[in-house]
């Protein structure tokens, strides 16, 4: 895949089952895939871990936004395993919102942007914004996302635009 793949391409087969009753969306993962990138790509196709841009630091980060163990300075991927290990976060976060929203209702646009701020801050089960939408308090959910917008003790223009765009995607139908 290049850098810039169809999100379709990452939605599980339809004959293969879902691993949750939720799964994240073609609109979920294009906005994950916007905001994360695919970046540091070398002059021979690999992709170079980076260091977070919050803390200067850790975590440090490769491809589609993977972190983690194994994963520091010096770290190089092919573009497969960028892509790999994108479908198994995707599958994986989205397990976990679901697991945190219980039986709470939510559209899929409000699923997609959970997951997506999930995935940037792994934060769905202790955050407000989560305990909101379970409360049926939609405005207030969306309106928590833009709490969320500082790294390294610093508001980051990035979070402040992915944030902007999740509470729009909740937001919407």
């Amino acid at each position: 895949m290049s850098c810039h793949p169809d999100p379709a391409a990452f939605l599980p087969a339809a004959s293969q089952p879902t691993p949750c009753p939720r799964a994240i969306g073609v609109r979920g993962m294009a906005l994950i895939m916007h905001f994360e990138g695919c970046a540091r790509k070398q002059p021979d196709g690999t992709y170079a871990a980076y260091p977070d841009p919050g803390t200067g630091g850790d975590p440090w980060t490769i491809g589609w936004g993977a972190t983690g163990p194994g994963i520091g300075r010096g770290t190089v991927w092919t573009q497969a395993q960028c892509d790999a290990r994108l479908a198994a976060d995707l599958a994986r976060f989205a397990h976990e919102v679901d697991r945190a929203l219980g039986d709470a209702p939510a559209t899929q646009a409000q699923f997609d942007a959970l997951v997506s701020f999930h995935y940037n801050t792994g934060a769905i089960a202790r955050a407000t914004l989560t305990r909101k939408h379970k409360a049926g308090d939609f405005e207030g959910a969306a309106r928590e996302f833009g709490r969320w917008v500082h790294a390294g003790g610093k508001v980051l223009r990035g979070l402040v635009r992915r944030r902007a765009a999740e509470e729009e995607l909740y937001r919407s139908v």
